[in-house]
């Protein structure tokens, strides 16, 4: 799995758009201790000429001629959703490890071949989700995990704007849609918080402002015995967006956004006991008591570097001492089985 044993690492990049142009390269810029842009590909002239100048890498018009060069250690796929399965394997084929864009494949059995070919090849293959390193999300987890909400009853995680669209990426054709997109992140996330079960679900794809032929309004709701019922709402025709989270549970709840967080709780063993009484009430009016909140609250740290950071700096790790890697693909095979499942079940 290992890559030498400390120096920097040898990148090609294909495609030089809004991902892998200003989230890869330039997180790249930032890491240049451990990485090293070498090569990219891209159709567009400007952009391979900006790559050329800014790295002084070499730059091809065309993503097999970067398959071909044999310097890069690691191959960043940002081409279009269509072709990031076909790219991937290819990459690995040719002797690279490889960092697959968002969504990591259109189907489950896309997924499964790029898996195989991880085996194949002995090379590492890793998803860039990078929203699992959100530190409002990782604060999520942890509280839900330290049992001070009791029993989660309801996860609602929202992902509101209201804009319209009109690239590439509102086309079937390239595997566009708000579902691959941001949908991606949102559903690998409630998966985590969901944890094992299988989900039965109700799913909800509409068109709203998109110029496209692709979803811009997703509704999914996860539920299964003895997990949280997840609800999720990603839309991009919300003109009063909610904030991120709202859960709820037997002792408290949790609400907030990216950078705040609130919870509150109410510890039940200090609370007297409340059989069921089956006479009236003393006043005709409903049952009260006093409950005794105790209150959390988290803000986003100043000096959080960032989830592309510390995607790079766990995959350094992976690719040249042999940590695990932290998003592995058989994770994410998970994420793409539910938004191949949703597609389905409510086709736009």
């Amino acid at each position: 799995m290992t890559s030498g044993n400390g120096a920097s690492l040898r990148v090609g990049i294909a495609g030089l758009g809004r991902s892998g142009w200003n989230i890869h390269a330039k997180t790249f810029q930032g890491l240049s201790d451990l990485y090293q842009v070498v090569a990219v590909a891209d159709a567009d002239a400007e952009r391979r000429s900006e790559a050329e100048k800014t790295f002084g890498c070499r730059a091809y018009a065309k993503f097999d001629e970067l398959i071909a060069d044999d310097e890069p250690d690691l191959l960043v796929v940002a081409s279009p959703n269509l072709y990031h399965v076909e790219h991937a394997i290819a990459g690995m084929r040719s002797g690279k490890h490889v960092v697959c864009e968002k969504p990591f494949a259109l189907s489950a059995s896309e997924a499964d071949a790029a898996i195989d070919a991880t085996l194949e090849t002995g090379k590492v293959l890793a998803p860039f989700q990078n929203r699992r390193y959100e530190p409002h999300f990782l604060k999520v987890r942890e509280v839900i995990d330290s049992g001070v909400l009791g029993r989660v009853l309801q996860i609602r995680m929202s992902w509101h704007g209201f804009s319209r669209r009109w690239d590439w990426q509102t086309l079937q054709e390239f595997g566009g849609g708000l579902l691959n997109n941001n949908g991606a992140h949102l559903l690998d996330q409630a998966l985590v918080l969901f944890g094992d079960h299988d989900p039965e679900l109700f799913v909800d794809l509409q068109q709203a402002l998109t110029s496209g032929d692709t979803e811009d309004h997703v509704k999914v709701i996860l539920h299964a015995p003895g997990a949280p019922t997840i609800d999720v709402e990603l839309t991009s025709a919300s003109a009063y967006p909610a904030e991120r989270w709202h859960i709820m549970g037997t002792a408290g709840g949790l609400h907030g956004t990216m950078d705040r967080l609130d919870w509150k709780w109410v510890d039940w063993s200090v609370m007297p006991d409340r059989p069921v009484d089956r006479f009236p009430t003393p006043d005709r009016g409903y049952n009260r008591e006093e409950l005794q909140w105790k209150t959390g609250a988290w803000t986003k740290p100043e000096d959080f570097p960032g989830e592309y950071v510390m995607f790079y700096r766990d995959l350094y790790r992976t690719l040249r001492h042999g940590a695990d890697l932290y998003v592995t693909p058989t994770s994410v095979r998970r994420q793409i089985a539910l938004l191949e499942k949703c597609r389905h079940a409510c086709p736009v």
